[in-house]
């Protein structure tokens, strides 16, 4: 039971963390954000490993497939999400992330030798008929300057499928706090990197309250405690399990946005999240898995 608890507590945090990257916007850009998230997120976990779990350390870590996953797991798609809340609303963004276990078993059967059934090929279908809605059936969009909005979410998603199956095949024996620490360090390094490329400091972020609670939500729990959930429920049942969080993610934050931002709960919105769900129930039935070459 205790992954399906971790499920839980994760949709509620990362519900949230939808609403404070919208709170966060004014006072820091997109890198100033994903830098923010993990240097709190991370710097509580080194706390944490030092106090109980020193021996961690000793060990040979795999640091190729720990960066590769911390680039593709937080430094990219925080980014893109942070980017994307700056043209769409927060439900907006949570509903196209619930697009995550839908693309992430397409990737699976694309590139990790996972076989799909008719019911999850179909899954994808639906899924991809709900972007549609969501759209409004305008594909065109896409390719024009609506694309950083809609366009980058489904980027950041999947970043988040390939991060997913990669870390299932290459991480699944390390441990889950390493795992997590070193995945936050690496989206600390590059985010710091992207802010100073563009001159992005954030220097209101601690301006008043509002920033330096959506602060803490983003760092200490959207970042820091999400992951060690996150990379826990990969270990202990799948990736597929762990991104089935995204079920739960977009009503809660549509909940927040409307109660806290006035966000307009339209119908295509709605309709959009239904069939974006259904798509995401099909596609993670269970599958055949072949041996990795």
């Amino acid at each position: 039971m205790k992954p399906y608890g971790a499920l839980l507590t994760l949709s509620f945090i990362w519900g949230m963390s939808f609403l404070f990257i919208k709170l966060l916007l004014p006072y820091a850009g997109p890198w100033a954000i994903v830098f923010l998230r993990c240097l709190f997120g991370v710097l509580p976990l080194y706390a944490i490993l030092f106090l109980k779990r020193r021996d961690e350390l000793s060990k040979k870590q795999p640091w190729k497939a720990l960066l590769i996953v911390g680039m593709l797991n937080v430094t990219v798609p925080w980014m893109l999400i942070s980017l994307s809340e700056m043209k769409i609303m927060s439900s907006t963004a949570a509903i196209l992330n619930a697009t995550t276990p839908i693309l992430t078993s397409l990737i699976g059967f694309l590139f990790f030798s996972i076989l799909l059934s008719n019911k999850q090929w179909i899954g994808i279908i639906i899924g991809f008929v709900g972007i549609l809605i969501l759209l409004e059936f305008n594909v065109i969009q896409l390719f024009g300057d609506d694309f950083i909005g809609i366009g980058t979410m489904l980027l950041a998603t999947i970043c988040y499928g390939i991060a997913s199956q990669y870390a299932k095949k290459h991480l699944n024996q390390d441990s889950v706090l390493v795992v997590s620490i070193a995945t936050l360090t690496v989206g600390t390094v590059f985010s710091f990197l992207g802010m100073t490329l563009t001159s992005s400091f954030p220097s209101s972020a601690f301006s008043s309250l509002t920033p330096i609670v959506a602060i803490i939500g983003l760092g200490i729990f959207g970042s820091g405690i999400s992951n060690i959930l996150f990379f826990y429920m990969v270990k202990e049942k799948s990736a597929e399990f762990a991104t089935s969080v995204y079920y739960l993610v977009p009503v809660t934050a549509m909940l927040w946005g409307a109660l806290l931002l006035d966000e307009p709960l339209s119908t295509n919105l709605l309709f959009g999240l239904l069939f974006i769900l259904a798509g995401v129930y099909l596609s993670g039935k269970k599958k055949v898995k072949l041996e990795y070459n």
